[in-house]
């Protein structure tokens, strides 16, 4: 058994934009705590959170990694994220499995980027939120203004828990061990504590009349339940201060992560669901070590050599080495042959794992991102609300260099997807091509650098199509009969169904309202099998079709020549025919776009944009002397814009892409796109 026990137990993301320090605040906080003898740096590529090979050549975190610590009987586990915009959807993988966000902004920079998107991605999944403005040694002039941008941009309620000292080398607790008469560089540590107080009283109204009878005085003993509620519900975002450079304030977090934020039994408990649909009811998890065990898989690595580790938090029960699971619905259980810590690109086998703890285990080819572990049947349909990752709206068309490679290149696209789901593969039937799609340039030849360098594949690329799609813009209803006879048993089948058009973003809806047994309940399925078919080819421009309703209200059916074929091809047709009824229109991807350039390119910038059907949203000064521009485009007016951008900043320029939503392509537009496809 574990030496700590689960109210130990801490588990940290840290997220943040690219520069903001988040590995070497890492670095700082472990060799703090004593769990390494020397500090790594990210420019000579030895800090443990960066070990891959193109981590160490990019100068950039590109997956998350794992490490640890044990400090005064506390477990403390760190995840590093990478915090280029490309790589967003890699870092939101940790979220299920943590209580808390660490959430790392530069001094210099302020809030960028991923640094807004992360705070509603922490707060929307019921993770506490701890803000740490980093770099503070130089930006002394900058911190209290950059206080209160955060407190306009995430609310009043991130307030400081420490305050950096009148020199900056140091920080002033302002929570735990408030000395009122210590200077701090603005505000001071007694007013900090006051707000501090009267924000997580809020939360106790018996605690708030015992303050006020105790002459205005609680000890932190008193106030850390309601202050974890406060945390738990949002109602309080702690802020405090360090330089990981120069070693400041970095004791002062190590005692906020152990003091402050919760434990897992604290923290809002993750809503486990049992069965799928109309089915799915929420169940709630013990977090007992002497309960069934429970553990959420939330990250994949697929090495050539040691095989796929598969990293999981362990809800309920206790893990032990030679204990057999089961993985969801799976009726043979798996065998834990290796059950390991990771710490950076170390594996270190431990016997047992409790409740609250994020451990790994190897070599099972079976597991994936989402998988659900357990050990009693009773949990076989137990599983996690699927994470909510960014749309991949990028793509690449791969194919092999060598001729018999194809099938070599689909095991390793798939390992790829396997470790990143914010990847995607799909077949353009129409244009023969396999498409690799991501969350922008990097992020794909990041995908095939590793391809090519860990998995030995070489692939030759090129431009695939704009992932465009259709839809319909009103309802129609048609009736199809398929009838076919060739001598002895024939095919037979009739069926009349509704198209109707359904809000953006709704998928698919299939519906049966036959009554009477106009078409056997076994031939529905067939029905919607062949309105599917439909579907992925398209009525216009060959286009896979989204956001609307089928509804099957009648048909027809032969004792003897009914059969499931003559289903499948009787949904296809009617479904065909409706749609043409239904005033099929092409959608395209809209993409939002934040570009930050120098002030003097602004013009130049906002009117290359509005050339590109683009519409600007608003600009806003940044805290480094330039100008960040917010627009909405199309995705196919702006797939080159990074050349283009190139072109008018003399490289000085950067830009992110991030998917929207599908629009209505204007008359115009799909009027030359379908001549351009009939033409080809």
């Amino acid at each position: 058994m574990a030496e700590y026990q689960t109210a130990r137990i801490r588990n940290l993301a840290l997220l943040g934009h690219t520069g903001a320090g988040k590995s070497s605040l890492l670095e700082a906080l472990l060799f703090e705590a004593r769990a390494i003898t020397q500090r790594g740096r990210v420019d000579k590529g030895t800090n443990h959170a960066d070990f891959t090979a193109q981590e160490k050549a990019h100068q950039h975190s590109l997956e998350p990694s794992f490490l640890n610590l044990d400090l005064d009987q506390h477990h403390i586990n760190l995840i590093d994220t990478p915090g280029l915009p490309d790589f967003f959807g890699r870092a939101l993988l940790p979220l299920p499995a943590v209580e808390s966000v660490l959430l790392v902004i530069n001094a210099t920079t302020g809030i960028e980027t991923v640094t807004a998107r992360a705070f509603e991605a922490a707060r929307a999944q019921g993770k506490v939120v701890c803000l740490c403005i980093n770099h503070i040694d130089g930006n002394l002039d900058k911190l209290e203004e950059l206080l209160t941008d955060i407190q306009q941009t995430f609310g009043p309620r991130c307030l400081p828990v420490n305050l950096p000292s009148l020199a900056g080398d140091a920080v002033v607790d302002c929570y735990l061990h408030c000395e009122e008469q210590t200077a701090t560089l603005f505000s001071s540590s007694q007013a900090a504590r006051d707000q501090l107080v009267d924000t997580v009283l809020e939360e106790d109204e018996d605690l708030m009349t015992l303050y006020l009878e105790q002459g205005e005085m609680l000890s932190a003993e008193q106030l850390h339940e309601p202050l974890e509620t406060a945390l738990r519900m949002g109602h309080l975002v702690p802020v405090c201060f360090t330089s990981a450079e120069q070693d400041v304030g970095i004791a002062s977090l190590l005692e906020i992560i152990t003091q402050l934020l919760p434990n897992p039994l604290e923290a809002n408990p993750p809503q486990f669901i049992k069965g799928f649909g109309t089915a799915a009811l929420p169940v709630d998890v013990t977090q007992s070590a002497s309960d069934h065990v429970l553990a959420h898989v939330f990250r994949v690595g697929i090495d050539p050599y040691f095989g796929r580790v598969a990293v999981l938090r362990l809800y309920q029960g206790t893990l032990t080495n030679g204990m057999k699971l089961f993985i969801g619905a799976d009726r043979k259980p798996v065998k834990l042959a290796h059950l390991l810590k990771i710490q950076g690109d170390q594996h270190v086998e431990i016997p047992s794992a409790i409740p609250g703890d994020i451990c790994a285990l190897c070599k099972i080819d079976e597991l994936d991102v989402g998988s659900v572990l357990h050990d009693s049947h009773d949990e076989d349909e137990f599983h996690l609300p699927e994470l909510k990752l960014p749309q991949p709206i990028f793509g690449l068309a791969v194919s092999p260099k060598r001729r018999g490679d194809e099938q070599k290149i689909a095991e390793v696209l798939a390992k790829l997807v396997a470790e990143d789901p914010s990847l995607c593969v799909s077949q353009n039937a129409a244009e023969g091509q396999t498409v690799l799609q991501g969350l922008g340039d990097l992020h794909l030849q990041i995908a095939l650098e590793k391809a090519q360098s860990v998995f030995r594949v070489d692939m030759d690329t090129c431009k695939p199509a704009v992932a465009y799609r259709e839809t319909v813009g009103r309802s129609a209803v048609a009736r199809y009969r398929h009838k076919k006879q060739s001598g002895g048993a024939g095919q037979f089948g009739e069926v009349e169904l509704r198209v109707e058009p359904l809000p953006r973003g709704s998928g698919f809806q299939f519906e049966s309202k036959v009554v009477g047994g106009a078409i056997p309940g076994q031939y529905i399925p067939a029905v919607e099998k062949g309105v599917r078919e439909a579907m992925q080819a398209g009525t216009l421009g060959g286009y896979p079709m989204v956001d609307l309703k089928v509804t099957v209200l009648d048909g027809k059916h032969h004792s003897v020549d009914s059969k499931e074929i003559a289903f499948v091809m009787a949904g296809k047709k009617a479904f065909r025919e409706a749609v043409a009824e239904a005033g099929p229109v092409v959608l395209e991807p809209m993409v939002a776009m934040d570009i930050v350039v120098a002030a003097d390119r602004v013009g130049d910038i906002t009117g290359d944009l509005s050339s590109s059907r683009a519409m600007v949203c608003g600009t806003e000064a940044r805290r480094d002397g330039k100008v960040q521009v917010r627009a909405e485009a199309p995705l196919a007016t702006v797939d080159d814009y990074a050349t283009r951008l190139k072109s008018m900043t003399a490289g000085d320029g950067q830009f992110t892409l991030s998917f929207l939503r599908y629009e209505v392509v204007p008359p115009a537009v799909q009027h030359g796109l379908l001549r351009e496809i009939k033409e080809d």
